[in-house]
């Protein structure tokens, strides 16, 4: 039970923990009741779920009969016994509570699993335990575009292959594709001994934009793999708010300092840790949602 995961609606966090021996995601159920609800108070939030967890025992409803209990993290960062339902039990539950965003939040939940994103991110657990990660050339382009061949593959067509397009993002012009070749060999040409210098290498990789989808999932992983690495290492992505890893981003091409600033702040030696892994790929795909 030690694979751990964050789900994100609304930018709220949805915890969840991988169940090995009957292959399958246990949902916290005061998560959930806490964003149908839009409730933060946890006590109230849990007080809620007590209510409606005895409205439905004695309705006989199933939901409780499949009610686990398995510990998650606190935002204290100790472990609590937490009730806990499967995919189905969640989808039952939103569905005993009446509000408009119980549906809204089905359809994320439903879509979510089954989607081009749902199903990379599960790729991307497996690349931790993958014997790729010992075999590649850490830092080249070359591992980038194994890192999205393994994560992307099978979704997209263009998994692991640079573009041959010219794209744009929020009126930016990512690297020219015509001269994208040689600007991909001076970036892998670039030192990384510091870690100003793997941030500065990392910018300007993004600046290049190598393919066509899937860029910034798959570089934050290729900057944690030159950090573990070189610095013996990574990011603690959980520790970096969205909306100013997003802004640190789109001024890093001119001044990097406020990126760097931020991930030094966040880095952390569990550069083993299967869970610090997967906290980073959840948060990698946050990142990514508008």
């Amino acid at each position: 039970m030690s694979k751990i995961s964050i789900r994100f609606f609304n930018d709220r966090e949805v915890r969840a923990i991988w169940d090995e021996e009957n292959n399958k995601w246990w949902f916290s159920v005061l998560d959930i009741v806490g964003i149908l609800n839009e409730e933060t108070d946890y006590k109230k939030v849990r007080n809620y779920w007590k209510y409606l967890k005895t409205k439905l025992a004695k309705e006989n409803n199933e939901v409780v009969s499949d009610t686990n209990q398995l510990k998650l993290s606190a935002p204290d960062g100790k472990k609590y016994l937490t009730d806990v339902l499967d995919s189905g039990g969640v989808t039952i539950l939103a569905k005993n509570i009446p509000n408009s965003k119980a549906m809204k939040f089905l359809d994320w939940f439903l879509y979510s699993e089954n989607s081009i994103d749902g199903q990379s991110r599960k790729k991307a657990y497996s690349f931790f335990e993958s014997n790729l990660v010992d075999t590649m050339d850490i830092g080249t382009t070359k591992s980038l575009q194994q890192i999205h061949a393994y994560i992307f593959g099978g979704l997209y067509d263009f998994a692991g292959q640079i573009r041959q397009k010219n794209i744009a993002k929020g009126g930016f012009q990512f690297a020219v594709a015509q001269f994208l070749g040689g600007t991909l060999k001076q970036i892998e040409q670039m030192p990384e001994n510091t870690f100003e210098e793997i941030v500065d290498k990392y910018v300007e990789m993004n600046i290049a934009h190598p393919f066509m989808e899937g860029n910034g999932r798959s570089t934050r992983i290729w900057l944690d793999l030159i950090l573990k690495k070189r610095l013996k290492k990574c990011v603690d992505w959980s520790q970096i708010n969205k909306n100013d890893y997003l802004n640190a981003m789109v001024t890093s091409s001119i001044n990097s300092a406020v990126l760097k600033n931020l991930l030094k702040n966040a880095l952390t030696d569990e550069i083993d840790s299967r869970e610090m892994f997967m906290k980073g790929i959840d948060y990698s795909y946050y990142y990514e949602e508008n």
